[in-house]
């Protein structure tokens, strides 16, 4: 089975905002790397343990549409919408209640990592890019 989406809910907690209980707009991002992270787990992959090879992110960012305060429940789903030889680009959306709160992206890519060497992007694993696929585009 090949995996393009993923959807988590989460709760906001009181660390993730400020004084008037609004999330700081880092957290955005961590939040679109947690679904990330179930996306690779739902393909039978961990992200953080891929010997020789690591993930950064060479490009993300959000367009903000209303705030998420404190104990708000929402979803972030996670979709593939490219794979490239060397990069994955997602799309997340947040939502609350079924409206958007945010919307984002992120492309990583895939680089080895060797000790004492810099990190150079090579193309990605046939056993990563078989277990993903592009999601289909949206209606």
């Amino acid at each position: 089975m090949r995996v393009s989406e993923c959807r988590l809910r989460r709760r906001v907690r009181f660390y993730e905002v400020d004084g008037a209980g609004i999330v700081h707009f880092s957290w955005f991002f961590r939040y679109m790397e947690e679904a990330e992270y179930e996306l690779w787990r739902n393909a039978g992959l961990r992200s953080a343990a891929l010997p020789g090879i690591g993930l950064p992110r060479v490009a993300a960012s959000f367009d903000y549409r209303r705030p998420l305060r404190f104990e708000d429940e929402f979803e972030a789903c996670i979709q593939i919408t490219s794979i490239r030889e060397k990069t994955i680009a997602y799309a997340c959306t947040l939502t609350l209640a079924g409206e958007t709160v945010a919307v984002g992206t992120m492309t990583i890519a895939c680089v080895r990592t060797t000790a004492g060497e810099p990190m150079r992007a090579v193309p990605w694993p046939a056993e990563i890019v078989e277990r993903f696929e592009v999601a289909p585009a949206q209606t």
